[in-house]
């Protein structure tokens, strides 16, 4: 593909992307998209055969985008503590900023469109074995007493997922952190009173 040809199809994919935000997959039209970026419709399908493929390539640019993120914040982050706080938060504010990708993880949206299940498998694989490394890293270090990681691991995503819906659409919880500082206090130390 040459540059000129690259230009056009990345145009393509970032008005397509803040019209899919904007109006989600199944309001937004390829003729929205042709006259936002003024190319005509036909042109539109020269690149792509159609709507679903121009999603698709969408969500998986910003599966890659939060991947990456995720992979730089336990990376920079000194101990497994911080490692699974500095996951927990860019994971928040990553998916409330990636609304597409957002979408796909969705239960009525793998209901509407097949080809998002792949994506969403793939994402919790590799969550799953991010946070699994996480905890077994801690486990080595003599910072968690677990027990079964790849079971806290599971039960951490479940929880995730549990939050994700207020995190992204209630503006109450416009604070990520100090939503996730209670959370993540309550998964390090638990809730019973600890005897002096």
């Amino acid at each position: 593909m040459n540059d000129k040809t690259n230009s056009k199809k990345e145009k393509i994919i970032e008005t397509a992307t803040k019209i899919f935000s904007k109006f989600g997959m199944k309001k937004s039209t390829m003729d929205e998209i042709a006259k936002k970026i003024r190319m005509g419709k036909s042109t539109l399908y020269h690149y792509f055969k159609n709507k679903e493929e121009i999603f698709l390539t969408v969500v998986k640019r910003e599966s890659d985008i939060l991947r990456k993120n995720l992979i730089r914040a336990v990376t920079e982050a000194d101990n497994p503590k911080d490692k699974f706080k500095a996951y927990a938060i860019t994971r928040m504010r990553n998916l409330k900023e990636l609304r597409n990708y957002y979408a796909t993880l969705t239960d009525e949206y793998l209901s509407m469109y097949s080809f998002s299940e792949k994506i969403r498998k793939e994402f919790r694989e590799f969550e799953f074995n991010i946070l699994k490394e996480i905890f077994y890293e801690g486990i080595q270090k003599k910072i968690f007493d677990i027990e079964d990681p790849e079971l806290i691991a599971e039960t951490i995503i479940i929880v995730f997922k549990g939050f994700e819906y207020q995190f992204i659409t209630n503006e109450t919880y416009l604070n990520v952190e100090n939503h996730l500082d209670v959370i993540i206090d309550v998964f390090f130390n638990g809730i019973l009173k600890h005897k002096p």
